[in-house]
């Protein structure tokens, strides 16, 4: 008669459990110079961060938001030359501070504001420089620098690429006001360039999807225009 031995052997997880902890000892004193190495790397790297940001980064950014508030004054009262150049009071304007403070929050949001300053000045491809730099965040700047660089083509006759972002203006917000508003320039700029169909479908959506916005208001004079 076979003689039962299932008492005597240690069960699978007990097993692995002894040759997992047995791995793990072994690769460790195989290794323990280089996964010191690595721990002392990244405590440095950590603390060389850490560092950075309370030494650096910080004071950096302290003083881009200093510099760009005289600007912004400016920028408010409409005076935009001033505002990109020459604020006053010894301040930088809106281009030295995304040049000298580019890496920090204000910095960049001074590419936007030096955008719109251009735009409104009427120097299209500056503002087409500093709005394509601009990084935005959130759900209404990104939309709003977008459709300002709509704006910016579409005065330089650039009907294509003011269409292409207006629509992206149009999909990068929530907010309704947005969209209606840049969705009705998608509207107006074909039906300007004789596209009906496309003019249409753009009135016909505010009508149906944003009818509490003010472009709803007289949409129906803007879709009685464009039928047929």
């Amino acid at each position: 008669m076979a003689k039962d031995n299932k008492g005597s052997l240690p069960n699978e997880e007990t097993l692995a459990d002894a040759v997992g902890q047995k791995s793990i000892n072994e690769i460790f004193e195989e290794n323990k110079n280089t996964i010191t190495y690595l721990l002392v790397g990244l405590l440095v790297i950590v603390g060389g961060y850490l560092l950075y940001r309370q030494m650096v980064k910080l004071p950096k950014e302290n003083e881009a938001i200093e510099q760009i508030a005289q600007a912004q004054v400016q920028f408010e009262r409409d005076s935009f030359a001033l505002a990109l150049t020459n604020p006053g009071a010894g301040f930088l304007g809106f281009v030295d501070i995304a040049d000298q403070y580019g890496s920090t929050a204000a910095g960049n949001l001074a590419l936007y504001y030096a955008g719109i300053s251009y735009l409104q000045l009427g120097q299209f491809d500056a503002a087409i420089d500093y709005l394509s730099d601009f990084s935005p965040a959130g759900d209404v700047t990104p939309a709003m620098a977008v459709g300002a660089l709509g704006d910016a083509y579409s005065e330089k006759g650039d009907f294509d690429k003011a269409l292409s972002s207006y629509n992206k203006a149009v999909g990068k917000s929530n907010n309704p006001l947005i969209s209606a508003y840049y969705l009705m320039k998608v509207g107006m700029l074909n039906e300007r360039q004789g596209n009906a169909a496309a003019a249409r479908e753009a009135y016909q959506t505010i009508k149906e999807e944003y009818h509490n916005t003010p472009q709803a208001n007289d949409i129906e004079k803007y879709l009685v225009r464009v039928q047929g």
